[in-house]
């Protein structure tokens, strides 16, 4: 009997008290840590679209280099994969000129876009991420990230 007595004093458990003063602790360090967190991954979204861009650019100057334009707006950056069948047709097209064979979507899941003359490029063209709002234009965090 003694011995069931000190095996129920050793068995004791967490106090209410005590369980939620650890998770109060932990809502504390989550609120301090989250926004840095989360600050983080945007500036790796952002990191990885500028990377993105960079390589759709080089293969839009492997393309110009061969064809001695680059692909219109109509072409698209499909352009880079399959050769255009839509006038101005590239006679030197000596592609795919992207090494994953497919057109690469931003962080946020949505195409890049390409436009030929750019309104911030006018003598080449514009290459760009409409970012996390997915809208046109923009002053603030979220606005477009492009080749300018």
């Amino acid at each position: 009997m003694q011995r069931s007595m000190a095996k129920q004093a050793t068995q004791r458990g967490f106090t209410l008290i005590e369980i939620i003063a650890v998770l109060v602790l932990l809502a504390f360090i989550l609120m301090i840590l989250a926004p840095n967190i989360f600050n983080q991954m945007k500036k790796g979204q952002q990191k990885a679209v500028k990377i993105q861009i960079e390589a759709v650019k080089n293969a839009l100057n492997a393309y110009y280099l061969d064809n001695a334009t680059f692909p219109t707006t109509e072409q698209g950056l499909r352009a880079l994969l399959e050769k255009p069948s839509i006038p101005p047709v590239p006679e030197n097209w000596d592609g795919p000129y992207l090494e994953d064979k497919k057109v690469p979507v931003d962080p946020w899941n949505t195409q890049l876009r390409y436009q030929v003359p750019g309104v911030h490029n006018p003598d080449k063209y514009d290459l760009y991420s409409l970012g996390p709002d997915k809208a046109e234009g923009g002053a603030d965090v979220n606005a477009d990230i492009g080749n300018w």
